[in-house]
Formats: structure tokens, sequence, C-alpha cells
């Protein structure tokens, strides 16, 4: 087939990309035809082109689209541009708190509870409405950047892809850069006294250096700190202290005392005054506390920016562009944006593949290691399916389109990450507790430091009270320990899902670490989802052949899996079906209806009890095929057994080392089927499994389940079927093997994207992993504040006569939020 290729031009009205053949409407302007998306954007243009041409959103090339060979076909196209086209971003942006998610806000802000930024909620695409989340409080959703205005961090993108630089990082940076400038040189003038033969002093007198000092730290505190002061009123308007409560008062306190020891001296008593008459200043100690909590926030910005990397990757996968293939046989190349379902479209040698669908013609290898974390290419074929973002191999397959944009299952990966991401695990609740009282504990400790040492401290008292009550203020970190859980949780489940563990939420990860009884169902499960028939015993006066065409006739109707197993085993054997009517399912039984005029059914002992129908002289062999791990089906005509089917779903060769693992880690592994008893439990005996439960209807699952939590057991339930759905939400955990249905997903709390056990075992790990650097965290951000408090306040003066300086507790407190992050972001690295 020749390869004719087209150019796309731009609506020089919306600027969208627009194919030619399928512009809704075309304008000629000075000898040059251009194209629109809609009627509308035509219409604008007849109005006024010189408008458009001249605007610099004109993108009119002065390239000739090439005439396409061949005939217009008849058959119906796919939608027309103006209802594929990206639309812009007019809709108002969406802020949330990274703490708390329940914040949403229509800008940019700080949180009212907290303080943060508020953040992005949705991901930064020129296609999708933004939304901005706060870290700590992911119930904190906002249109536009800010602060989170319950712990008033900088809110973060819900999903960030490669985008320009945050603003919220870029304004901090300024801000601190200005500032250490300005802040060097008022340390040197504070500290002036300490270089030999005071050069300074002999040049400057003590009031100079103090009005030089109001001088240079007046833009500091009052404009590249000034936000401090924002977000810390609002958490008292908002009755939400936060973090920045204490640094606002802290630095507020520091630099207005010292601005009215310039301007006023006069009014302050000798319990001011140090030796000479003078009133110390503390505009270095208001300065340096701004500059390094800056240098906090710049850093803080900066590592939480990374823990999306997650996100970041899987939206890397998706392509650009796509080669179209047209119902008149030419190929275009098109913006992604542009396909619709039903579209072919031709995925070449290493090229992505654009959106999910079907191969319908050619075969490769398909390179799906990032989104199900399996290293091996998968063998595709005419039939097979595609998804969207994985790598085609050394083969050119034509593919039809079934699933684009948001329904692709790249986007509900993405969708699902973001989602984990910003919940909450259980734990926080605790977490949330204490910080709910900290702030007002840390400021009472504040005021009685103040008053102690106004009493009890020596000369000069006010002066040391002030400084102490300051530096507790400072050292402080509420937001260490509010970051220690959401911020493991964020990493941990990007983690996940890159290796193909995709977590619905935090709550299910918390829970997978303490699970101890694992209930799996055997089929897509445990085996490969695929069985086949390897025996047929007919009885006296029938053939296999005969047995075969009764039984694949009444599956014709059937759903079931075993019903593929015989449908194809008679294909195999090119059997002919018989004509089916009064088709009857009986739920995990068996099938009945009318084959050729007969009375026939198909099914389990159950169903054969049900029935009143004999087993007859079978049993023993039926008993044999059972033993060998065969499901065993009966066919019975006109009331009478003519043979049995024996059909066999081979176990998946990861199953025994997956299942090894899982005991190695203490786990009890319970299998739930519908198959025989003789059939389960030989699969059990050949994989270890401690207890089978057998012939069971999927409406018993969940009952058993439930039975496993009453007798005080933590129930991870594993499945990939419609009929596994109820068991998966009783659990306490529930799993779903990516290759089952979309039902068993939805209703799991973390999905196998490999659909294999091993990736259940590699779960626990990550479980594992994330809860303990989750108490890492907590631990790091309690001890801190244990000891650094009462240190601040000055329990080492009596006995060792050490005070901590507000400047130390400043940088004490910055990096306390950044090893809490730093901790956070090694679970980028674990091995899973």
């Amino acid at each position: 087939m020749q390869e004719h290729i087209n150019t796309i031009e731009n609506d020089p009205v919306c600027g969208m990309t627009v194919d030619p053949d399928r512009a809704a409407a075309q304008s000629v302007h000075d000898g040059k035809t251009f194209y629109f998306c809609c009627q509308s954007c035509a219409t604008k243009f007849a109005t006024s082109p010189e408008k458009y041409l001249g605007a610099p959103n004109a993108t009119a090339t002065d390239s000739t689209p090439v005439q396409l060979l061949g005939t217009k076909s008849t058959q119906p196209s796919p939608p027309p541009p103006e209802q594929r086209a990206t639309p812009k971003q007019d809709a108002p942006a969406d802020y949330i708190c990274p703490m708390d998610p329940d914040i949403h806000e229509d800008r940019p802000g700080a949180c009212p509870k907290c303080g943060m930024a508020l953040e992005p909620a949705v991901p930064i695409q020129p296609t999708t409405r933004i939304e901005y989340v706060c870290p700590m409080h992911p119930q904190i959703v906002r249109s536009k950047r800010g602060s989170c205005p319950i712990c008033g961090m900088a809110l973060e993108p819900r999903d960030t892809v490669d985008q320009e630089e945050n603003p919220e990082l870029a304004d901090m940076a300024r801000r601190f850069w200005i500032s250490v400038a300005l802040t060097i040189p008022i340390l040197a003038l504070a500290m002036s006294d300490l270089i030999p033969g005071q050069p300074l002093q002999n040049i400057l007198s003590r009031s100079a250096t103090a009005w030089i000092e109001l001088l240079l730290a007046t833009p500091v505190v009052l404009w590249a700190g000034w936000f401090f002061f924002e977000r810390g009123w609002a958490s008292i308007v908002n009755r939400s202290l936060n973090m920045f409560t204490l640094i606002a008062l802290g630095t507020g306190t520091a630099y207005v005392y010292s601005l009215i020891a310039v301007l006023f001296p006069q009014i302050f008593p000798d319990s001011f005054r140090v030796m000479g008459g003078g009133i110390p200043v503390y505009f270095e100690a208001a300065a340096a506390i701004t500059t390094l909590v800056l240098l906090g926030q710049v850093l803080d910005l900066r590592a939480r920016s990374r823990t999306s990397t997650a996100i970041r990757s899987l939206l890397k996968l998706s392509p650009k562009s796509a080669r179209l293939v047209r119902a008149d046989g030419t190929e275009i190349d098109v913006p992604v944006e542009h396909i619709a379902v039903g579209d072919l479209l031709r995925v070449r040698p290493g090229e992505k593949v654009p959106a999910d669908g079907v191969i319908s013609e050619g075969e490769s290898s398909v390179d799906e290691s990032l989104m199900s974390g399996e290293s091996i290419p998968v063998e595709k074929s005419a039939g097979a399916r595609l998804i969207g973002g994985t790598v085609n191999g050394t083969g050119t397959v034509i593919m039809r389109v079934d699933r684009v944009g948001s329904e692709t299952l790249l986007s509900q990966i993405v969708r699902m990450v973001s989602e984990a991401q910003r919940s909450r695990a259980p734990v926080q609740k605790l977490v949330d507790r204490v910080s709910g009282y900290f702030v007002p504990a840390v400021i009472l400790v504040a005021v009685i430091t103040l008053i102690a040492w106004a009493i009890y401290g020596p000369e000069p008292r006010m002066a040391h009270a002030l400084l102490n009550a300051v530096a507790v203020l400072i050292i402080a970190c509420p937001c260490a320990l509010g970051l220690a859980t959401p911020m493991a949780v964020m990493v941990g489940t990007g983690r996940g899902a890159l290796a193909g563990i995709l977590v619905k939420n935090a709550q299910a990860l918390e829970i997978l670490e303490k699970v101890d009884t694992l209930v799996l169902d055997k089929t897509g499960t445990l085996t490969e989802g695929r069985p086949r028939v390897v025996s047929v015993i007919p009885a006296a006066g029938w053939n296999e052949k005969q047995v075969l065409r009764c039984a694949a006739t009444l599956e014709r109707g059937s759903e079931h899996p075993l019903a593929g197993a015989i449908l194809a085993g008679a294909k195999e054997r090119g059997i002919d079906l018989g004509n089916l009517i009064d088709f009857q399912s009986r739920t995990g039984k068996g099938v009945a209806g009318k084959v050729d005029g007969r009375s026939a059914a198909l099914g389990n002992r159950a169903l054969f009890a049900e029935s009143n129908l004999s087993i007859g002289k079978l049993v023993e062999p039926a008993k044999s095929l059972e033993a060998d791990g065969q499901t065993v089906m009966f066919v019975a005509a006109d009331g009478t057994i003519v043979g049995i089917i024996g059909v066999t779903d081979p176990v998946k060769s990861t199953t025994p080392e997956a299942l090894a693992k899982l005991h190695h880690d203490g786990i009890r592994i319970i299998m739930l089927t519908g198959d025989s008893r003789a059939t389960a439990e030989s699969v059990a005996r050949k994989l270890g499994i401690d207890q089978v439960h057998a012939e069971i209807l999927p409406g018993q699952k969940s009952e058993i389940v439930k039975q496993f939590q009453a007798n005080g057991h933590v129930v991870a339930m594993a499945g990939d079927g419609v009929n596994d759905a109820p068991a998966l939400s009783q659990a306490n955990v529930g799993i779903a093997m990516g290759t089952g249905t979309d039902v068993a997903m939805e209703s799991a709390g973390i999905t196998l994207l490999r659909g294999d056990l091993l990736g259940l075992a590699r779960a626990r790990t990550l479980s594992s992993a994330t809860m303990r650097n989750i108490r890492q965290n907590l631990f790091f951000a309690f001890i801190y504040n244990l000891v650094g408090v009462p240190i601040a306040a000055g329990v080492l003066y009596p006995h060792f006569g050490l005070l901590l300086s507000p400047i130390f507790a400043s940088a004490a407190m910055t990096f306390s939020s950044v090893s809490v992050i730093t901790n956070a972001l090694r679970l980028r690295k674990v091995q899973l």
C-alpha cells in the first residue's frame, strides 16, 4: 500500500491543529487557504481576518497542504476536529492544601488551617483544569497556587508532570538570595565586637550600627518574610495554629522589639539594659531566622517536587502524536488528542502505542515493563490488546482504538496513583490529634519561658527572657510532624506504580503490612485463567466428538471461563456446534438447555444431584481425573450421563515462588474455588496451600472472609473476576489481578498490573518499607521537638551555662522538615 502524507494546519483563530481533510470549515484569504476546527472560528476569521493574521496566535504557515490521492470513503468518518480539538484552559483552577485535601480555594494562597501554600490539584496540562493540593492535608484543594490554610505549606499540583519551574519555588528562591545578601552585613555588624581591636566600633557608634541594621533588616523581614505574617495571621483567623504562627510570633517579636529599641530607647527599664546602659537589638536574629526559614522553604519545595517522579514517569509514556490510517487508505500524523474511538492507527517499530486498543493487523513484541514491571517483551498478534504508552518492538501493527484520553489504562493509573498519594493513612489520625495541641503547647511554653527568665534569669533579665522565648517559638516544627506520613505515602505509592503495584489508598498500604491470612481465588489468580480441555471420556454408546459437541453447544450461551475452554476444544477438533434453545445457567453449578431437540445438561456434581441425575460408571474415571488436578464436568442428554470432560487451568509459573515468599512472611494461605474437592486438594498439595474451601458458590466467598475476620485475622483477598468483587470489598485489603475484570479492580484496594502473585509479595515489601519509613519519620519529628523545645527554653543553662540562640533554633527547625522529606525519598530506591 502506498503511503500518503498530509500536512497539519493550524486554526488561525484558536491555534488548534487541524487536519485539512477533516476541517469543519475553510476560507481563502489573499490567495491562501486557512482551515478551522469549527464554524465559529471560521465566522470570526471572515469578519476580521487581519486581526487574527496579525495576532500572536495566528499560526498559518507558508506551506500548501498536499492533495491526498484516492477518493473519499463513503464510510462514516471519525468525529470532526471540533469534537477532538484541545480546549483552551479558561476554566477556573482549583487549589488544595497538601496536608488537608478538604480545603479548596479558587486562587493561590495559604491553607486557613495549617498555613501551607496551596497546590494545584490536577495535572498541569493545557487540556485539563489545574488543581493544587497540600502535601500534609490532601483535602485542601485549590484552583490556583498558594498556601494551605491549615498548615501554611505551599500547595502542589495534584498530578505533577514536566512543567515550567514551580513559581512558588522561584519566588522563594528569589526572596532567599536577596535576604542572604542583606543578612550577611547585618551579622557582620552584630558580631563586630568579636573582631580584634573592634575597628567598626571605632568608626560607628552603637546608635549608628543599630540604624544600619534596621535599614538592612526591614526588607528582609517585611518583604522577604512577609508571607510568614500573612500565613500566621490566617492561622489565627482560621483558628488553626501552625508553624507560621510560631515563626511570625518569633521574628515579629524580635523585629518589633528592636525597632522600638532604636526609635524609643528611653522607655526601657534597667532590666532590658546591658552594661553601659545600652538597649540590645536583635535585628540579626530576625533577619537570620527569616533567611534560614526561606532556605528551608526552598529545600522543602525542591524535595517535595521529587515525590512526583512516579507520576511524571508514567505521563511521559504517552506519545504526542499518532499515525492515523484513514478510510481511503492514506496515512497522516496527528496529535494524540485528535484520536477517536474506532480509529485505525499504524504503530511502527520502536514507537510508543498512542492509545488503548486491539491489534487488527500484524504482529510484534511489546515492552510493557513500565506499566506492569515485566521486563520481558510480550508477543502480540491480531486480536491482542495494546496498552497506550507501551513500546512497540520490531514489528509493525495496525491497531483499532477502543479507549482514548482519560479512559485509557495509563490515565486511570495516573489518576489512581495521584488519589492514593493524597489519601490519609489511619496512623495520620494520631498525628492530627497531636498536632492539634502542639502549637498552643509551644506558645504556652514560650510564655512560661518568658516569665521564668524575667523573674529568675541573670541580668539583663528581660533581654534574656525575650531571646529564649523567641528561640522556643522558632525551634518548634509542627511541619516535620505533619509531613512524616503524607510524604512517605506519596513516595511509596509512586514507587509501587513503577513496579506494577497500584495502591488505591494509603489505608490499604498500611493494613497490608498487618495481614496474616491471604484468601485466594483459584482461576485467574493461582492459575493462568485460560483453561483447556485435556480429557474427554464418553459413556457407552457415545464417542468423544458427540460428547464434546453436546457440551460445546450448551456452553455457547455461557460466559464462564470453562465455557471458552470447551468451545476452543471443539474448534480445535473441527466439531460443528448444534442448535441450542431454552438455555439456562445455574450459577456455580452448570448450564442446561435443548441441543438439537434433546434435553441436555453440563455441570458439576451439585447440578446432577439437584437434577436427580446419576453419574453411574463414570464415578471412578472422574475421581482419577480430579486426583490429577483436572476440573471435571459431567454431560447428560435426555436424563442420562453421556460422558465427562476434564479441563485443566495451568498454574502460573510465578505462583510457587510467590506462595513460598508469602509463607516465609508468616502468612496463612487459603484457596477458594468452585471446583470439586479432589481437584482443589490436588492443586493445594502441589502448591503447599494451607487450607482449601472447594465446591463453593460465588456468594459464599465473602462469608468465608467474614469468618476469618470474626476469628481475629487480618484478611487479604486476591481475585480477578466479577464474582470475587463482594469478597474483595469485605476483606481488610482487596487485591485485584490486573488481568481481571474492571469490577474486581474497582472493588480492590490494591491492583497488581502483571496479574501474578509475585506482585503481591512485592506489595507486602512495599507496605513494610513504607510503614517503617513513616515510623522513622514520626520518631525523628517527636524526638526533635521533645529535645529541642526544652533546650531552647534554657534547661541546660543552670548546669552548663548553655543557651540556644534563636538563629541556631531557626537552622534546626529548617532542617527538621527537610530531613523528614529526605528520609521519605529513600523509598524511591527500595528494592521490590
